[in-house]
C-alpha cells in the first residue's frame, strides 16, 4: 500500500528552488533491496532526453533479476505520469525519485538542467543533485542607485522579486533659488536617510538570513557608500560588488550575480582547505585518508568533509554497518558484505551525520593526503 505522506507531486507543477529539497531527509532513506528508481532528465520534451530515459529504462528492466522485475514494473507505472507530463514556464529540468515497494514519489521540477541520468538502486540517488545544490546556492541580489533600491532573490537561477524601497530625490527638493552648495547638502542628507533606511529593512528581512550571501549591484558610486554604511554583520554577508545598469535585464542580472557567487564558492574552498591544512600542521581536529575518514564519520565527529574534484574512491564500505575501509571483503565490525565505495554513498552518510561535504579543484595538499580530509568537531 502506497503511503500518502512519501507522494510529493505538486497538484499545481511548478518550479521547486534546490534549497527547497531536503537532501537531508532523503539522504535517510533506504532499502534493504534495490528498488528505489531515480530518474534526471532536463530539457523537458525533447526528444533526445525522452530516448535516453526510455533507453536507460529498457536496459535496467533487462538486467534486472526476476524477483526485482514486478518491483520496478510498479515503481515505472507509478512515475509514468511524472515523466511525460509537459513542462511549466522556466522548467529546465526534471528530478523524480519513486519507489512502489516505499510507497515514495518525489517529483521536482527545476530552472536548472541536471545531466540526463536513471538509477536503480537501494535509495535515492543524490549526488547529482548535491552538486546542483552546491553550484547554484541562492544569493541575494541588491540592485541600488542614489535614487532607488529592488532587492532580488537568486534561487536556482530565477530571479525573484523581494522588496521595493524608492525615493525621488531629483524632485524631492527643486533647487528654485537655493545655492548650489546647499542643494548638495540637502539632497546627500536625503540619500543618506535613504540609504539608513534601506539598511534597517535589509536587517530586517528574513529572507537574507537563509542564502548564502549579497551581491550589491548598480550603477555609480551608490553602491560603495552603502556598503560602507553597513554594520559589520551585514557588511559580512556580501559576497561581492558589480557595475549594471538599473535597467538591466533579469537575465543580464543572473548571468553577473552568478559570475560572482562562482568566484566567492571558490574562495570558500580554498580557505576551507586552507583551514583544513593549518589544523593538520597544528595538531587540532582533523582525519584524513579514506579508513580513518570513515571511522569519523561514522562516530558523528565530521564538520567539513573535504575531497578533491574528480576524484575516484578507491575503497570499500560494509552493506550493513556502514565500515569504511581501503580494503575488504568482509566487514572487521559486523562481519558483513563489503561492496565498492561510491563518492554517492560517501555523500549520503555525511549528510545523515550532519557533515558538509565540499568538493575542492586543485589543491596540492588535500591530494598529498590521499585527496580526502575532513575538519572534526572534536
Amino acid at each position: 500500500m502506497l503511503m500518502e505522506s512519501n507522494i510529493k507531486v505538486l497538484d499545481e507543477p511548478r518550479i521547486t528552488s534546490l534549497t527547497e529539497i531536503d537532501l537531508h531527509a532523503l539522504s535517510e532513506i533506504r532499502d534493504a533491496k534495490d528498488t528505489f528508481l531515480t530518474t534526471y532528465f532536463g530539457a523537458t520534451g525533447r526528444d533526445s532526453e525522452q530516448s535516453f530515459v526510455e533507453s536507460r529504462l529498457n536496459a535496467i528492466k533487462k538486467a534486472l533479476p526476476k524477483d526485482l522485475l514486478e518491483a520496478f514494473q510498479e515503481t515505472l507505472d507509478m512515475s509514468e505520469s511524472a515523466l511525460s507530463a509537459p513542462g511549466v514556464k522556466g522548467e529546465r529540468g526534471r528530478v523524480i525519485f519513486a519507489s512502489a515497494t516505499a510507497g515514495f514519489l518525489h517529483v521536482y521540477r527545476l530552472s536548472v538542467e541536471p545531466e540526463s541520468l536513471v538509477v536503480w538502486d537501494s535509495s535515492p540517488f543524490l549526488l547529482p543533485l548535491a552538486k546542483l545544490t552546491e553550484e547554484y546556492e541562492d544569493y541575494g541580489l541588491l540592485l541600488i542607485d542614489s535614487q532607488e533600491a529592488r532587492l532580488f532573490l537568486v534561487k536556482s537561477n530565477l530571479l525573484e522579486k523581494n522588496e521595493k524601497a524608492s525615493i525621488d530625490l531629483m524632485n524631492k527638493h527643486k533647487k528654485g533659488g537655493w545655492s548650489q552648495m546647499r542643494y548638495n547638502r540637502l539632497r546627500r542628507g536625503q540619500i543618506n536617510s535613504f540609504f539608513t533606511q534601506l539598511i534597517e529593512d535589509l536587517q530586517k528581512n528574513e529572507d537574507l538570513t537563509k542564502i548564502r550571501g549579497l551581491v550589491v549591484a548598480g550603477p555609480g558610486e551608490a553602491k560603495g557608500q552603502l556598503v560602507e554604511m553597513m554594520p559589520l554583520a551585514l557588511k559580512d554577508k556580501v559576497i561581492g560588488i558589480m557595475d549594471i545598469s538599473m535597467d538591466a535585464s533579469s537575465k543580464d542580472l543572473v548571468e553577473r550575480g552568478k559570475d560572482i557567487a562562482y568566484e566567492d564558492e571558490r574562495t570558500r574552498e580554498k580557505i576551507l582547505a586552507e583551514k583544513l591544512k593549518e589544523a593538520v600542521l597544528r595538531g587540532h581536529p582533523v582525519a584524513y585518508g579514506l579508513s580513518n575518514v570513515g571511522k569519523a564519520l561514522l562516530e558523528g565527529r565530521v564538520d567539513s568533509l573535504l575531497i578533491s574534484e574528480g576524484f575516484a574512491l578507491p575503497g570499500m564500505i560494509c552493506t550493513s554497518c556502514q565500515h569504511i575501509d581501503s580494503e575488504i571483503e568482509k566487514c572487521p565490525t559486523c562481519g558483513g558484505e563489503a561492496a565498492a565505495l561510491s563518492l554517492e554513498r560517501l555523500y549520503e552518510l555525511a549528510e545523515r551525520m550532519g557533515a558538509e561535504i565540499v568538493l575542492v579543484e586543485d589543491d596540492d595538499f588535500l591530494e598529498s593526503l590521499g585527496n580526502i580530509g575532513a575538519i572534526l568537531r572534536y
